[in-house]
């Protein structure tokens, strides 16, 4: 089936916060919404229709998931990631944010220091703050045509962490970390005995000829000291759904973190993300490997545009993600100026990089997964904003 990409759907009135809260977030309500991490696509239609099979029974009380869900996620983290799973390794979390918060709690005491890649997704430092743990970085280097990690510095910080918040694909940069890198993170973390809690939820969203390897997939000893967090929601297009997976393969480190998340009693989810997900992972592929076409050409597109006409603003080719990072120091503007000029003069709103950390200040971070024709326009007002400036 050929899906349509470029229909357009209002969002607006469904409570939907890209479009709907836009006064709150930019302090105006006529910018182009290209800041938080949903797609402006309509989902598989599979997905709709178990949804409305479902809604069409009139009672939806407490229900349990059942073996055919673990093995829609077994089946498909091996056919898409090459990671052979066992089901008692699998868990349930309402989002990978919440997934990682409980983890946090699990894997370090108070005041025990976490390593985070900044510039990186907000998050990560919140939630480590908030928890009253150590924040500790490990920024990633722009080397002019991609980021890297700086392992000696990621070798010293592990030195004075019980846990890696580690973000692959990363967010917002769009790596997508090779074998190479990634077995060089699981030595560090095996020599210093450092947690690995792994946060993959754009492991789906990867741009050929990047493949997503799932960082305990590698050898049984990174496996013993990794928790991996998975979900459909970007994949597929319904975070609203609240339903992501937990893979922890070591049954020490699997208690400890149900230990944590038994004390807020929140494992219960709910019917329609079980439906949707079950029919994602079994149903949708066509979908999703249509939908990665389109947003590589999107970016390609913007990519392209920035180049010809406002080569003040770079990018790089993203390996992974729908997220792509903008230097816009080229401009000459301070960063509030920036902010004021993304929302006042392109009317356009973006994500503020400075709430990516150490890094961050001139980026912002672009939404690519939308309707070309939006996209166009976005580019085009950026293009006007610019000759005024």
């Amino acid at each position: 089936m050929k899906y349509d990409f470029d229909r357009i759907l209002s969002r607006e009135g469904t409570n939907c916060i890209k479009f709907d809260q836009r006064q709150q977030t930019f302090g105006a309500p006529d910018v182009i919404p290209m800041w938080i991490a949903d797609m402006d696509f309509e989902v598989a239609p599979p997905i709709t229709e178990a949804i409305l099979r479902r809604a069409a029974h009139p009672l939806y009380g407490y229900e349990f998931r059942p073996d055919s869900y673990d093995q829609a996620i077994i089946d498909w983290v091996q056919r898409r990631g090459n990671w052979s799973i066992q089901r008692e390794w699998l868990g349930f979390t309402p989002g990978v944010v919440a997934g990682y918060s409980f983890a946090v709690r699990a894997f370090a005491a108070a005041g025990e220091g976490i390593v985070i890649q900044p510039p990186v997704y907000p998050p990560f430092a919140h939630i480590i703050e908030c928890n009253g743990r150590k924040v500790i970085n490990n920024p990633l280097r722009d080397t002019g045509s991609r980021f890297e990690i700086d392992f000696e510095d990621l070798d010293r910080k592990l030195s004075e962490a019980r846990a890696f918040l580690f973000c692959n694909p990363h967010n917002p940069t769009g790596r997508v970390f090779s074998r190479d890198e990634l077995l060089r993170i699981g030595e560090l973390c095996c020599r210093h005995d450092v947690t690995i809690i792994s946060d993959e939820i754009h492991s789906d969203l990867v741009f050929k000829p990047s493949h997503h390897i799932h960082i305990a997939s590698l050898s049984p000893e990174i496996a013993a000291r990794t928790i991996t967090f998975i979900a459909p929601s970007k994949t597929f297009n319904i975070a609203g759904l609240s339903t992501s997976v937990v893979i922890t393969p070591n049954e020490h480190l699997r208690n400890r973190f149900l230990e944590e998340f038994d004390k807020v009693h929140c494992d219960q989810g709910n019917c329609f993300g079980r439906v949707a997900l079950e029919v994602a992972y079994n149903r949708c592929e066509d979908w999703l490997d249509q939908v990665l076409d389109y947003i590589e050409g999107n970016m390609d597109y913007v990519r392209n545009f920035l180049e010809k006409n406002i080569p003040a603003i770079r990018t790089y080719r993203n390996e992974g993600t729908y997220l792509m990072w903008l230097d816009c120091r080229g401009l000459g503007l301070s960063h509030n100026e920036l902010l004021r000029f993304f929302t006042q003069k392109a009317h356009l709103g973006l994500n503020d990089g400075a709430t990516f950390g150490i890094g961050g200040e001139g980026h912002l971070r672009l939404n690519a997964a939308t309707n070309r024709s939006t996209l166009e326009r976005a580019m085009n007002q950026l293009l006007e904003a610019c000759r005024q400036l």
